[in-house]
């Protein structure tokens, strides 16, 4: 699914291929198990996509709409909020540093090995850095943490962070976390190619980590369409607002995109391709998900 836009026109929405066309794998044969022709489900423009990481653009916005109420300091320690999170705040872990990806904290855990919720909890919790503060070391753990914080000093969870927040202010009728019946297949998912053995993935999040945690995590989850996407980016590119709705003022919406980004990759070429021009911004995400906003231009690209 490819969607582009500039401006307020959109450019292109096309969608090709299919949303579901294998069954899933042969171990014998070592090869994909194909549905019949009249069982494979074409992708459409309307079709839901697995987000994987791009979920954390939407954590980073719904921080800085605290941050821009005042209930999130972006230099405060995580301590402050999260006090029984003892690993970061005996080392002093600051908002900003989640936001950056700059704790030191390493780049996953593996929670979904953890028998219960409680004891999930308990190891994020003992987690400390391993790299040296201040230093990029991208880390879903980061987006985790960010995720305890939100749900602390709002007493929301985060779905209903990101709903009430963002989507439904800007219709974005078709993003949600999972589960999301009518999504396109990611994998059959097996070990040890994967981390856990959960067959056929459709509509439930590929994340191992997120899918433990409930399908409701800072770093993976949500599911969207390419035109609900392309009015996410449309907001920002509009300093923040898309018709009647606001969902961060001009000031803030600079503060998320100004190098290095909270939450957003800005200025990287290797996925933005040579056209993105200075100040480009954006996300990956493990699924085959990208998007970027190039600012200088009013132009957005995304392809799930």
């Amino acid at each position: 699914m490819l969607v582009a836009g500039r401006g307020p026109c959109l450019a292109v929405e096309e969608a090709t291929g299919w949303a579901v066309r294998y069954a899933g794998w042969d171990e014998e044969t070592d090869a994909p198990v194909e549905l019949p022709p009249g069982a494979r489900v074409p992708a459409t423009a309307a079709t839901p996509f697995d987000l994987a990481s791009l979920t954390k653009l939407f954590t980073s916005v719904a921080a800085v709409q605290q941050i821009e109420r005042g209930t999130l300091g972006i230099d405060a320690r995580v301590g402050a909020y999260l006090p029984d999170f003892r690993a970061a705040a005996r080392h002093d872990v600051t908002v900003r540093q989640l936001l950056t990806h700059t704790s030191g904290l390493r780049p996953e855990l593996p929670l979904h090995d953890c028998p219960d919720a409680g004891s999930r909890l308990e190891r994020l919790r003992a987690e400390a850095p391993v790299g040296v503060p201040g230093a990029f070391c991208y880390s879903d753990l980061n987006m985790l943490l960010l995720q305890h914080v939100l749900e602390r000093i709002t007493g929301r969870a985060l779905d209903v962070l990101v709903r009430d927040g963002i989507t439904r202010p800007l219709g974005m009728a078709a993003t949600r976390f999972g589960p999301c019946p009518g999504a396109a297949a990611t994998e059959d998912q097996r070990r040890p190619w994967a981390k856990a053995d959960r067959g056929m993935l459709r509509g439930s999040v590929h994340d191992e980590n997120a899918w433990a945690l409930g399908g409701v995590a800072g770093h993976a989850g949500l599911f969207s369409t390419g035109r609900d996407l392309a009015v996410f980016c449309r907001a920002l590119l509009s300093g923040g607002a898309y018709g009647p709705a606001r969902i961060l003022g001009p000031d803030f919406v600079e503060l998320l995109l100004t190098p290095p980004g909270l939450g957003f990759a800005v200025d990287q070429p290797w996925f933005m391709g040579e056209l993105a021009g200075r100040g480009a911004a954006g996300h990956t995400g493990f699924t085959g998900t990208s998007l970027v906003l190039d600012p200088p231009t009013d132009t957005f690209l995304v392809l799930l």
